[in-house]
């Protein structure tokens, strides 16, 4: 029995060491620096490697895999913690008591997690001459500033005018760091210090209020770009909308499939195929984005026939999509919701008679709003107005939303500010008279912060150009 019990044990580590990556074993290297010395954890290739040391240094065992929970909590694999036992509230509840890693190195590790690939670049660009060009992420210039004693728990000066170019947000966490640790050491006598872990502990419950963004897969992302028809206008500029929204949700880590011209039947039988697709149950997240024509509360296909946006959004319900229960569903529509035109008001500071004043804004129908939970619906325009998209540079809110998207989600908004943002920027446009305007308006049932990590071995989206239409 203590044989089949050690075999089941070993067995759950080898489960979690299959979904890691290369990045996620160079984390945990990283976050152990403290535990295992450095010339045995240059030798490790595997997680099922560094949790045999682990064993080997009486730090694991079948009774006691905190080590393992804490290490998976601190790099946001939580999906993995059920293979031994744990959740994310249950890590939370005994870290101050069970925790292993120390304040440092998770101070370190989460400065390197808000560090992108760009800034990485722009660092090595700062100090080219003071480090090795084989240096290939901020985490292998954290172990390099180290090993040269450039820094350490006490001597993080180095570290401060590495990050101060890049960020406020970084040089306050270590400011943060430096003012617990010293209010730790004066409250230590009197028995009433606050544990270090305190302050990541306050801000990781927050986690518990985002969507999981754990998986490798981020999800399955339609567009569907309508941009000829029987007899409406050719929505010239529609591709280019497309390339870009396809290139930014690569970026993302998501799978991308452009649908061009799709009948009534065909967008139908896409949505079929897609809503029991297999990879929804191991991704986080779907997105759908539909470029076409458009009038209250529907889109129309190629063959000119209307779909209403609720019947798009049920196909993912969770009794007809159970891949996708409790995930974040985004649509994105990119279609005139009316005819109307929406008109610039004149604005005068402190008028004391003014003559004009701004409609009141108009609501999402009541009928396009899903009705089931964690569903985000971003329309380019108010109900009953038209879309306005540049024939040559693309729409307005689909060009604003894929320039917000790749400024915002490196610096860990969540998707309603940035579309927060969108409505600012498309708000802030106007056609070349300065009389026509455009609001873009969402509407959600999310019950948790979206927010899209993205891949460190991710590239930056490329500006693909959109092929010219004959």
């Amino acid at each position: 029995m203590e044989d089949d019990n050690n075999v089941d044990f070993h067995q759950k580590l080898l489960s979690i060491d299959e979904k890691l990556e290369l990045e996620d074993i160079e984390s945990l290297k990283f976050l152990c620096s403290d535990l295992i010395t450095p010339k045995t954890l240059e030798g490790i290739k595997s997680a099922h490697q560094l949790f045999q040391k682990f064993m080997d240094e009486d730090l694991l065992n079948k009774e006691d895999c905190f080590l393992v929970a804490e290490l998976l909590f601190l790099i946001k694999q939580y999906y993995l913690l059920q293979n031994i036992g744990y959740t994310k509230e249950k890590v939370l509840q005994e870290l101050s008591t069970k925790g292993k890693i120390s304040s440092y190195r998770v101070m370190l590790y989460n400065l390197s997690e808000e560090v992108t690939q760009l800034d990485f670049e722009y660092i090595k660009f700062l100090m080219h001459k003071d480090i090795p060009k084989t240096l290939t992420s901020f985490l292998s210039l954290l172990r390099h500033m180290e090993k040269q004693e450039l820094l350490s728990e006490n001597n993080l000066e180095m570290l401060v005018k590495v990050c101060q170019p890049l960020s406020s947000n970084l040089t306050k966490r270590i400011s943060q760091y430096k003012n617990e640790k010293k209010e730790k050491k004066l409250s230590v006598a009197s028995g009433t210090a606050e544990s270090l872990w305190e302050a990541f502990a306050k801000e990781n419950t927050e986690e518990t209020e985002q969507y999981m963004m754990g998986h490798r897969h981020r999800g399955l992302c339609l567009i569907f770009n309508n941009f000829q028809f029987q007899t409406m206008n050719f929505r010239e500029g529609s591709c280019k909308d497309a390339v870009e929204l396809r290139s930014v949700f690569k970026w993302l880590g998501f799978t991308v499939t452009i649908h061009d011209n799709t009948t009534k039947d065909e967008m139908e039988r896409i949505l079929t195929q897609c809503r029991t697709n297999p990879e929804h149950k191991d991704s986080d997240c779907f997105v759908c984005c539909v470029l076409t024509h458009g009038e209250s509360g529907s889109v129309f296909s190629s063959d000119e026939k209307s779909i209403a946006i609720h019947d798009l959004t049920s196909y993912f319900m969770a009794h007809q999509c159970p891949g996708l229960m409790d995930k974040p569903k985004l649509f994105f529509l990119q279609a005139c919701q009316g005819m109307e035109i929406q008109e610039g008001v004149p604005l005068e500071a402190d008028a004391r008679n003014a003559s004009i004043s701004p409609p009141a804004p108009k609501k999402i129908p009541q009928r396009c709003i899903p009705t089931e939970a964690d569903f985000l619906l971003g329309l380019a325009t108010v109900d009953g107005c038209c879309a306005i998209r540049n024939r040559m540079k693309g729409s307005w809110y689909i060009q604003a939303l894929c320039h917000q998207l790749k400024r915002l989600v490196p610096r860990k908004e969540d998707i309603l500010t940035i579309l927060t943002v969108v409505n600012d920027e498309v708000s802030q446009q106007a056609d070349v008279k300065g009389k026509i305007k455009q609001m873009p308006q969402p509407a959600f049932t999310l019950r948790k912060r979206v927010i899209f990590p993205v891949p460190l071995d991710a590239p930056p989206p490329s500006k693909e150009n959109c092929f010219p239409l004959e």
